[in-house]
C-alpha cells in the first residue's frame, strides 16, 4: 500500500516538476492579481497524499474555521514576501545552491496561533528535526543572498489546517485541539522542496509550484 502511494506521489511530483521547468520566468504570475508588478513567494515542503488525507479527516468540528484545501497543506521553510520579477528570478537561482540530502519528518500534535478571541489559525505540528531546521535556514539564507530582508523569528515548522474567523469560540478551539492532540503521522521521506507563489483573493490564497529542487 505504501509503495503504491509512494509511486503515485512520485508521479504527481514529476508532473509538477515538468510544469515548473516549462515556465522559466515569473511573467505569468504578474497579471491582474498582482497589478503586473509583484509576486508573493515562499519555499515549502509538499506533503505526501496519504498524510494530506490523514489531516483532512481532522478538518471538521470547529465552527468559524476556514479549512485549508489539500493543495494548501504544506510545511513552510521560508517566507519571502512580495517582490518583482527580477528579484523572484534571483531567489529561484539562489535556491539551486541549497544543499542537503533526503531525510524523514513526522507530524505530531495540534495547536493554535493566538489566544482567546485573537486565535487566528489552528495547525498540525512537526516533530523536532535538526535536518529540517538546517534546510529551512539554508532557504532563508538563499533569500537573503538574493537581497531580501526577512523577518527574524524562530522557525516553528507546522501545517496550517485552518484560519479562524474572529467570532470563533475559544472554548471550541481548545476542545478541538484537545481532541486532536494525539495526532502522529508515520515518518515520511523528504527528498525535495519547492518555491511556491501565493496569490490572495476574496476566496483565500491560491498556491502554485514554480520551481522544484531535489535534495
Amino acid at each position: 500500500m505504501r509503495d503504491a502511494i509512494g509511486a503515485r506521489f512520485d508521479d504527481e511530483y514529476r508532473g509538477r516538476l515538468a510544469s515548473a521547468q516549462a515556465n522559466p520566468g515569473f511573467r505569468d504570475l504578474t497579471g491582474a492579481a498582482t497589478n503586473g508588478r509583484m509576486v508573493r513567494l515562499f519555499a515549502a515542503l509538499t506533503l505526501p497524499p496519504d498524510v494530506v488525507e490523514t489531516l483532512q479527516r481532522r478538518q471538521s468540528g470547529l465552527p468559524g474555521a476556514k479549512w485549508r484545501p489539500p493543495e494548501g497543506l504544506h510545511v513552510t521553510l521560508a517566507f519571502y514576501g512580495e517582490m518583482d520579477e527580477r528579484r523572484a528570478d534571483e531567489v529561484a537561482s539562489e535556491l539551486t545552491r541549497v544543499s542537503s540530502s533526503p531525510f524523514d519528518i513526522e507530524l505530531t500534535g495540534t495547536g493554535a496561533f493566538g489566544e482567546g478571541h485573537r486565535t487566528h489559525a489552528v495547525w498540525a505540528g512537526v516533530a523536532p528535526n535538526d535536518r529540517l531546521d538546517v534546510l529551512a535556514g539554508r532557504c532563508r539564507a538563499a533569500g537573503e543572498r538574493a537581497g531580501l530582508t526577512l523577518e527574524k523569528r524562530a522557525y516553528r515548522p507546522h501545517v496550517t489546517l485552518a484560519y479562524l474567523k474572529p467570532q470563533a469560540d475559544p472554548a471550541r478551539i481548545a476542545a478541538w485541539i484537545q481532541g486532536h492532540n494525539l495526532l502522529r503521522s508515520p515518518p515520511f521521506r523528504i527528498d525535495r522542496f519547492g518555491l511556491y507563489s501565493s496569490v490572495l483573493s476574496d476566496a483565500g490564497s491560491h498556491y502554485a509550484l514554480e520551481r522544484e529542487y531535489l535534495l
